[in-house]
C-alpha cells in the first residue's frame, strides 16, 4: 500500500518540484493548486500526510489546517506547513492551528524527506 501525500501549492513550478521529488521517493502525490481544492481533496482522498503552503488563493494554509484539525477523521493526519513567510508569528500560528511542523521555503530536499519519514514512522 502506497503512502498518499497531498501537496497544496499554488506555485506551478514548486508544485512540480514537490511532486517529482516525492514521487521519486515512492509516495503517491495528490496535488491541489488552491486552498478550497486542497481542503476538498483532503476530505475525499484521506491522505497519509498533507503539505500546505500558507499563501493560497481561496483558503490560506492556516485556515485549511485549522478546519481539518476540527474534523474527527483528520485529527491524526500529519500536516507540514511550508512557507516563504518565516517570521516567528507565522511559525507560532502554524502550531496554534494544529500543524505538526513549519518549514521555510525553499525547503532543503533532505530536510523535507526526513521530516516526512519522522511523521510517518509506522508507514515508512
Amino acid at each position: 500500500m502506497s503512502i498518499k501525500i497531498l501537496s497544496v501549492e499554488d506555485d506551478p513550478s514548486y508544485s512540480r518540484y514537490l511532486g517529482f521529488m516525492l514521487t521519486k521517493e515512492g509516495y503517491e502525490v495528490i496535488a491541489a493548486n488552491n486552498g478550497l481544492t486542497g481542503f476538498r481533496k483532503a476530505q475525499e482522498e484521506k491522505p497519509d500526510l498533507i503539505i500546505l503552503d500558507v499563501m493560497l488563493p481561496g483558503l490560506d494554509g492556516f485556515t485549511i489546517c485549522h478546519r481539518l484539525r476540527n474534523e474527527i477523521k483528520m485529527t491524526d493526519v500529519p500536516i507540514i506547513i511550508l512557507s516563504a513567510k518565516g517570521q516567528d508569528a507565522d511559525k507560532n500560528e502554524a502550531i496554534r492551528v494544529g500543524a505538526n511542523i513549519f518549514l521555510n521555503k525553499p525547503v532543503d530536499r533532505e530536510v523535507l524527506l526526513n521530516t516526512i519519514k519522522s511523521l510517518l514512522p509506522a508507514k515508512s
